[in-house]
């Protein structure tokens, strides 16, 4: 009965989870077994449609494979796994129908056996088939029937052992070839090819006359041509023939030589295997392989024209749907370029005909799918994402994007109810999904598709939704869609005028309104700033919290320092002090100094202009040179007397005797004379007088005179002192400073013997002010002479 030989045997020992599927007929009739076992009990259950049919079986595990198990497919199985919430699943969809079975007793060991209803088994078997479920025997029972148990320990069944081909028993150490051709076709199935060849050769040396012989050499010409040796395919196909001329593979091994020969550019060698497939094999499944094959071939050599006629004698002649498919696809992918339109009424004859087929190689089925999208033929590719979806349900990684893209394709086509359709499936089953975002996008665009509008319809049109449809969804879509083409169209001020009504919009659906709000904000303060609109661009960040771009950094600088907004404009130049550009560091050192001046942080500005002092090179040529002036500024503020000194000689250096600083050096003789240091006095004093001569200004006098003729009093340099003290006579003053300084002239002249000058600069202080201190001191002076 199971006269077909495994398919497939497939163990992950990572867990001790077995797999194998086996084929054979029953009356006729194909059928399929797939085995589940494992050591540990575990789960599986069967889903039904409506019909009472099971469209799939799933089976949970506690562990985990080590590596990810393979797609696995024949006529009856799609065979796939996955893992959610950490729990391996194993998913078993039938081509045509089938039946679980759990295995519960073992009759080579259990003595009584009944009919179990369980849902956990260590064995599970699912039984693939056509029509007629085969060799089994289902009785529907009624629910009120006793479920007796039925023993075996008196009528044992018998069992027998492996049997060679004549029917006899096989001892077990005798047949250890089994195991290994078995292992070999594992490897073969988990495309372990290598592995294969060095299984097939150590097998024949250890066991020379074994029964598999003709297997193991027929393995081995398909592995080579799966690792593309094709000199090795065509010695051992050569042998195979040769000593296997009557064996049911030769018609594979005739196609796999053929291709060998076209491979190795052995052509005419090539031709006479193919004419002698399709001679001796006409009918049989593999010439019709072997005309894909004779297409690939001539393809690959350019001759196009010639391939397109063998993939379709392959897809007309064949019954076989795989072949059909490959044939199609070959066609579709030959077209695709040159004949789009054709190329994708083959992809269309592979979905109505086995849109399963797709699933076969799901990344070239996805490659031909987005080729056709690129060639313009949407329907086409939205054929294909709708033929995967059906195949592979939700668990696949690829699902959500091919639903996604199917949505797009379809909406690209005039069926906008059908893509409408794939939109909301999308949204229902992903409504958190990767292309949430996009999907949203694409049914706004359906809604509001008005290609045939200008800006002013759109805005009109957005205005009647609003009114008709308030306060329904439509409405506050149209809201946003106004919103947004109004941001786009630079009018900022019109978006911040919707902001009460945008913020009314349910933000789990309108996620980016704030965007929207704070872009427009953002414009219409770059606009400002371009109008040099400072009050506005400082409202504007006040009101949004706007922090914008470096480049527009100096602009609100500008435009904070003109409006006083000296904490704006110092975070501006806080975020800038460590830029990576140098001189963008000095200019922002340099502005934060400024700052800090202005706002009195004489503490912070010592820092920064010493950070922005390091950075400078040649201090006389710098833009920046004025920082020792702030410096010096913040030293006298803080009373720190040696720093205003050495700053000093440091402003002198750079700025030689400049009248920008005739303050500063009034400040220094102000240090002097709280020093008592008449050096410092005489010093700065003379360069005062000096600068103001220059300008022809006096604005430090008649300070700077009074302490300079103080000083050089002290110092009894009496000539000096007259010097400065006449100077004055030609300086306006105030009634009260004249008086003083007549007072000092009379007092220096009269220290110098010149009594009668003295006399009249007594009189003269009289004459200044008679009320004054001064007055009365020298009043007692002339009384003195």
């Amino acid at each position: 009965m199971f006269r077909y030989i495994l398919l497939a045997f497939i163990s992950l020992n990572a867990f001790a989870l077995e797999i194998s599927v086996e084929s054979a007929k029953d009356n006729f009739q194909k059928y399929s077994i797939l085995e589940i076992s494992n050591d540990e009990t575990f789960l599986c259950q069967s889903i039904k449609n409506d019909f009472g049919d099971v469209v799939e079986v799933v089976c949970a595990f506690k562990k985990q494979p080590q590596q990810k198990l393979p797609h696995l497919q024949n006529d009856f199985f799609l065979i796939d796994s996955f893992i959610k919430k950490e729990t391996f699943f194993l998913s078993v969809k039938p081509l045509k129908k089938m039946k679980l079975y759990a295995e519960v007793f073992d009759l080579t060991k259990d003595d009584a056996v009944y009919d179990a209803k369980v849902t956990y088994a260590k064995r599970w078997t699912v039984v693939g088939y056509a029509k007629k479920l085969p060799i089994i025997k289902e009785e529907e029972l009624p629910e009120i029937a006793i479920n007796f148990p039925f023993y075996l320990d008196k009528d044992k069944m018998p069992y027998v052992g492996s049997l060679d081909l004549k029917g006899n028993p096989v001892h077990i150490k005798k047949v250890e070839d089994v195991k290994d051709y078995l292992k070999i076709k594992r490897y073969f199935k988990k495309k372990m090819y290598a592995d294969s060849l060095d299984l097939i050769d150590e097998t024949l040396q250890r066991y020379p006359n074994t029964l598999f012989k003709s297997e193991l050499l027929y393995y081995k010409i398909k592995a080579f041509a799966k690792l593309k040796d094709y000199d090795n395919v065509i010695s051992y196909a050569k042998e195979y023939l040769r000593e296997y001329s009557g064996d049911e593979n030769i018609p594979e091994v005739l196609s796999l030589m053929a291709y060998a020969y076209a491979k190795v550019g052995q052509n005419s060698d090539a031709d006479y295997f193919f004419d002698r497939l399709f001679s001796e094999h006409k009918d049989n499944l593999y010439a019709q392989w072997g005309y894909i094959y004779k297409g690939e071939s001539l393809e690959s050599s350019g001759g196009t024209s010639k391939a397109i006629e063998y993939y379709k004698k392959a897809l007309y002649e064949t019954k076989n749907l795989q072949v059909a498919a490959a044939a199609a696809y070959h066609l579709a992918n030959i077209l695709l370029t040159t004949k789009p339109s054709e190329a994708a009424k083959f992809a269309m004859k592979i979905i109505k005909a086995d849109p399963n087929y797709f699933m076969q190689n799901i990344q070239k089925s996805m490659d031909m799918m987005y080729a056709f999208a690129e060639a313009g033929k949407y329907k086409t590719a939205a054929a294909i994402a709708d033929a995967m979806l059906h195949a592979m349900g939700p668990t696949y990684d690829e699902y959500e994007e091919l639903l996604k893209n199917k949505a797009i394709w379809l909406a690209k086509t005039d069926d906008k109810k059908a893509a409408i359709k794939a939109i909301n499936d999308y949204m229902k089953k992903f409504p958190d999904g990767d292309f949430i975002t996009d999907i949203e996008a694409l049914k706004d665009e359906l809604l509001f598709d008005r290609d045939d509008l200008n800006v002013s319809q759109k805005l009109q049109e957005y205005d009647k939704l609003i009114e008709e449809y308030a306060p329904d969804s439509i409405a506050q879509k149209a809201l946003y869609e106004k919103a947004k083409l109004l941001e786009k169209e630079g009018r900022y001020a019109e978006v911040l005028a919707l902001k009460d009504d945008l913020l009314k919009l349910d933000s789990d659906i309108y996620e980016d309104v704030d965007k929207i709000i704070q872009n427009a904000a953002k414009g219409l303060m770059q606009s400002s700033l371009d109008k040099n609109n400072c009050k506005e661009v400082l409202t504007i960040a006040n009101d949004y919290n706007i922090t914008l771009s470096d480049s527009w950094d100096d602009g609100i600088y500008r435009c904070a320092m003109k409006g006083g907004d000296y904490k704006l404009s110092k975070s501006i130049a806080s975020k800038n002090l460590h830029s990576d550009n140098i001189e963008d560091r000095k200019k922002w050192l340099f502005r934060y100094v400024k700052i800090d001046y202005e706002t009195g942080n004489y503490t912070e500005l010592i820092s920064a202009a010493k950070d922005l002092i390091a950075l400078i090179d040649n201090p006389k040529k710098s833009p920046y040179k004025d920082v020792y002036r702030y410096l010096f500024d913040a030293y006298e503020r803080l009373g720190q007397k040696e720093n205003m000194i050495t700053t000093m000689a440091k402003i002198e250096d750079i700025f030689g005797l400049d009248y920008k600083d005739i303050d500063r050096y009034a400040a220094m003789v102000t240090l002097g004379s709280d020093m008592n240091d008449t050096n410092m006095i005489i010093t700065y004093g003379n360069k005062i007088m000096k600068i103001q001569e220059k300008s022809g200004a006096h604005p430090q006098s008649p300070f700077v005179e009074f302490a300079l003729y103080d000083a050089y009093m002290t110092t009894k340099e009496y000539n000096n002192a007259l010097r400065v003290i006449a100077s004055l006579d030609k300086v306006e003053l105030r009634k009260r400073d004249r008086a003083r300084a007549k007072y000092l002239l009379g007092m220096v002249l009269t220290k110098l013997w010149r009594n009668d000058e003295a006399r009249k600069a007594y009189e003269a202080a009289i004459e200044a002010d008679a009320n004054s201190a001064w007055a009365k001191l020298a009043k007692s002076a002339l009384e003195l002479l």
